[in-house]
This record gives C-alpha cells, structure tokens and sequence, in this order.
C-alpha cells in the first residue's frame, strides 16, 4: 500500500521540501520529494539546534563577519540538499531536482535607501555569485519592484530562477514576460527552466481579515482558486513555446494556518501537476493520514457563483498591496534574526573572535 504523499506524487504533483535540513531532506526523498528550498527562518532554525555548531566554529575561526556567515551556512545546507536531488536533475534532464537559493532579503527593508534599478543590479550580482557552478540550484528572486527589474538580465546570463513571493495575475505576468524576454538572448533553451511561486495560504487569511463578508463557500476558497487559474494562464503562455524543459508553477504557502482546517487542505486542492513546496509538519501530518489517496484536482475550480463571488469582491491590487508589504518584513525580518543568532553563537562557540 503507498503512502499518502506517494499517493500525491502519483497524480502528477512534483513534491519538494520547504526546508533544507539534512535529515528531512533525506527523509522526504524517501516518501517521493525531489527538490527543496530554503529561507532564511530555515537557516536560523537549523543553526539554533546546535547540531551544525562545529561548522559555525570553523567559520568563526576563519574571521568571518555574521553575515558573511549567513551565506556560508545557507550555501552549506543549500549544497548538501543539491546533493541529494542530484540523481533526480540529471534523470529528468534538468526538469526537476531543484534546491532554491534565495538572496539577500535585506534588499527589500524598508531601512534599504537603494533604488530600483540599484537593487535590480545587487540582485543580478547576487544571483550569478551563488548561481556559479551549480546545476541543480534555483536563486530565489521576489515579485518586487527591484527583483522583478532584475529578471531579464538573470534569465539571460543562463540563471536558472524562482520568482517568489507573487500574490497577483500582475506580478505573474510581469515576471513570466521579463524571464521569458532573457531566456529569448540565451544562445540555447535547452537547459532554460523557471517557476514561480504563487503564496496560498495567506491570501485566505488576508480574506478572513478583510472580507469577513465572502460567503462560506468563498471564504478559504480565494487563494486556491487564485492559484488555480494563474497555473491555468501559466499552462496556456508557454504551451506553443516548445521548450525541452517545463516552466512551472509552485504552489507555495501550503500549510494551514487555521487549525481547524485538516492539514492537506491546500495539497489535495492543488494536487496533479506542477510544485508542492509543502513545510515539514504538512507533510509529516498528511503521511499519517493512513488510506489518503490524493486525486487530480488543480484543473477543478469551484461552481461559477463562487467564482463570481470572489471576482465581485476581492480587489487583488489592494490584496497585493497589503501582502506584499507584509511579506517584505516577513521576507527581511528572519535575515536580521539569523544575523542576530550567528552573533550570539559567536559570543558562546569563540568568545575570544573578533
């Protein structure tokens, strides 16, 4: 009998690890993941465990500055996870087996005085840095306005992107349109891959909060169908584009957030196509759903009054707006805790580093 997320996986859904811990990295190949990512709350948690206190020392002792430390470590878990998921980029051609690599959210900080076009190019820098010499690596880039000023250029010098952060058709569109323009100067597309990483839990909580009014068939209902038709639109863009590799949607953000909600929710909504980014907890939660078989449903939207529901009240601009600017602090906020906690791991593991 298979497991549940085996059963997902079996209806065409691409499962990857919203963390890049060693051990549930290679727990979650075993139940079918193939690919991961990671953040900089991701980093901070495995740093604060101890486990990894003997790498932190060496780096200490190299006289790394905290946040030169931040990126080792990042790139430390980032390169053991590639590992893992390396048999799966090579047999799949480059299709799948993917660890993203997300840059400097301090970019997006409000205390940040850089303009757009500043950030765009710390971005294209960033982004060919950790980018250099990995295969199986995604660099991380948001729907900003610095990051999505900073697509072309990536997806032209052969950079292999996720577009993160995206609540809205706009921001699709706009970072699916500048990738696209890049990937078009490349001197080939064989290797050209991108995906872009819709959030979906978090729209129904900003609905629950502002539109208390949705009906119970709408309300908790707007992020997937949100997702559902932006994968719809993503499906029809590049279908005449006959490219060796899929550009991809992942649906990202899909742990509940209401505890009485059950924990595949998001995942069964959305399963039979694309990328699941689901949290550790998700996945361990649903694999003890004994007898779960999970059925093709990302192509399913609701009934066309729910639809009409949701189009007559929902403002996306006004959606985006709000989660953007949350997600902007939720974005640099866990990179200046991280640095917080490599220094006072510097405090207690070399007491005498400068």
């Amino acid at each position: 009998m298979i497991t549940p997320l085996e059963s997902l996986v079996a209806t065409g859904t691409k499962l990857w690890l919203d963390s890049v811990d060693p051990d549930l990295v290679k727990e979650n190949r075993k139940f079918g993941a193939t690919g991961a990512t990671s953040n900089p709350i991701i980093i901070s948690n495995l740093i604060n465990t101890g486990r990894f206190d003997d790498k932190m020392t060496e780096l200490l002792e190299r006289g790394l500055s905290d946040e030169e430390i931040a990126w080792e470590m990042t790139d430390f878990f980032v390169r053991q996870a590639q590992a893992v998921f390396a048999d799966v980029n090579t047999s799949t051609k480059g299709n799948d087996g993917y660890v993203s690599f997300e840059l400097d959210p301090l970019l997006e900080d409000a205390s940040c005085k850089l303009s757009v076009a500043e950030k765009a190019a710390r971005y294209v820098e960033l982004g060919k840095k950790w980018a250099a010499g990995h295969t199986n690596r995604m660099i991380k880039v948001p729907g900003t306005p610095g990051g999505l000023a900073a697509l072309e250029q990536l997806a032209a010098a052969g950079i292999t992107l996720n577009v993160t952060l995206l609540f809205t058709n706009r921001q699709y569109v706009l970072a699916r349109d500048a990738v696209w323009r890049g990937a078009q100067k490349r001197k080939s597309l064989e290797r050209f891959k991108s995906v872009y990483s819709i959030f979906v839990s978090r729209i129904d909580v900003y609905t629950k909060e502002h539109l208390p009014d949705l009906s119970p068939a709408a309300q908790g209902q707007v992020g997937i169908v949100n997702a559902k038709r932006l994968w719809r639109e993503n499906n029809e863009f590049w279908k005449d584009k006959k490219l060796p590799l899929s550009e991809e949607f992942i649906f990202a953000s899909t742990g509940t957030k209401d505890k009485s909600e059950p924990p595949d929710k998001y995942v069964s909504a959305l399963a039979g196509s694309d990328i699941q980014t689901n949290p550790p907890a998700t996945n361990e939660a649903i694999q003890e759903m004994t007898g779960k078989t999970f059925t093709r449903m990302v192509d399913q939207l609701p009934p066309k009054a729910v639809l009409d529901e949701i189009d007559k009240k929902v403002d996306f601009q006004k959606l985006e707006t709000v989660l953007m600017d949350e997600g902007t602090r939720k974005f640099a906020d866990p990179h200046k805790k991280l640095l917080a906690l490599i220094a006072q791991k510097r405090s207690s593991l070399a007491p005498t580093g400068r």
